[in-house]
This record gives structure tokens, sequence and C-alpha cells, in this order.
């Protein structure tokens, strides 16, 4: 199975950022984290993106706002 690109937009007083991230450590799932309090370019992305806050996760072609698990295996399995 081809591995996804996966994109995590984030902040750092997030819990579900925080809780996606772990997640994604402890799966062993690669990752880019574009922390949104901190830098302004992933402000900027995460606007052109339309989303309302984070965290936002891009899973190869597909979006994935807030954190869900099953959610997110579907994504990147699919």
């Amino acid at each position: 199975m081809a591995m996804k690109r996966v994109v995590l937009y984030s902040a750092a007083n997030c819990p579900h950022c925080n809780r996606a991230k772990a997640f994604l450590t402890r799966e062993g799932i690669a990752f880019r984290e574009m922390d949104v309090g901190s830098s302004p370019r992933a402000r900027k992305e995460l606007e052109r993106l339309g989303a309302r806050g984070v965290p936002v996760l891009l899973v190869g072609e597909s979006r994935l706002d807030g954190f869900d698990e099953q959610r997110f295996w579907r994504l990147y399995r699919g």
C-alpha cells in the first residue's frame, strides 16, 4: 500500500491537535505539522482551505476537519 502524504494543521493549545499528533506518532505515520499559532504561512494556507479551526488533516487528496481515528484510517487506507 502506498503511503499517503499527511499534513496536520494544528495549534499548540489545541487538545484535539495534540491527540492527533500523538496518534500519528504512535502509529508511525509520517506527517508534516503546520502550526497556525507560530507560522504565518500555516495560517494563510489554513485560510485558503476555508477551514474554521484546527485540527485539519490533509490525507493525500482528502481533507479531515477535526480528528477521528476511524475517519482518518478510512482516508489513509482508502
